[in-house]
């Protein structure tokens, strides 16, 4: 992987000056307790499991993790260093002890079959297409047999007041990438990468636009 590939990523409000404020805004304009509580629900984590919080960011969803599922092995990954010296500073402050890891989705420094559960949140309508599938193709390479992808991203809007919403968003990330999340193909993306079981679990009115919760597991 040259350097320049490992640098090609977009800061998590669209520009690095900003990411300090990152956890200011999901708080007050996503729902962010209540989406991310329920994604890990939905990811049915069990004792001993291997959790992969990919694209984790400032950590919230890695720390809330590990304080949920003890037991398991919680460790985050995320290409931006200056969000996940913020996500290295909350996990001491929360007592908990995290991995976290520096790399790019669509190149994981993991072994096949390394993870249980590979959870993401608000990481899918930063990737390009060919970003989504090569992070698809790599999400099911660490995958186990019968291991699951749990996603909360932004889905097809629910009516014209979601859809005018959502455009804030793409004009921070881009109208080109974020456009397979206004279609709502993110569970297609999903299917022909091979998993099976694609399920949208829910979805969420927030003021950036419609948040979708999806599910996806590898064949055994």
């Amino acid at each position: 992987m040259s350097e320049r590939r490992a640098e090609r990523y977009i800061p998590a409000l669209g520009y690095g000056r900003l990411t300090s404020l990152y956890d200011s805004v999901l708080r007050w304009t996503m729902r962010e307790a209540t989406f991310k509580r329920r994604l890990i629900a939905q990811a049915e984590i069990r004792p001993g499991q291997h959790v992969l919080d990919l694209g984790c960011g400032t950590g919230t969803l890695t720390i809330l993790l590990k304080q949920a599922h003890p037991g398991a092995d919680v460790r985050g990954l995320d290409a931006d260093p200056v969000a996940l010296e913020l996500a290295r500073r909350k996990a001491v402050e929360s007592g908990v002890e995290l991995r976290l890891d520096r790399g790019m989705s669509s190149v994981l420094p993991y072994a096949e079959h390394a993870f249980d559960r590979v959870v993401s949140s608000l990481l899918f309508h930063h990737l390009t297409r060919a970003d989504k599938e090569a992070t698809l193709r790599e999400v099911r390479r660490v995958l186990r047999p019968g291991g699951e992808l749990h996603v909360a991203d932004f889905g097809r809007a629910r009516n014209p007041v979601m859809r005018v919403a959502f455009l804030l968003v793409q004009m921070l990330d881009g109208f080109e990438i974020t456009s397979d999340n206004v279609r709502g193909a993110l569970p297609g993306l999903f299917a022909r990468a091979g998993f099976e079981d694609v399920r949208q679990r829910g979805d969420y009115q927030t003021i950036c636009g419609t948040l979708s919760l999806y599910q996806a597991r590898k064949p055994r």
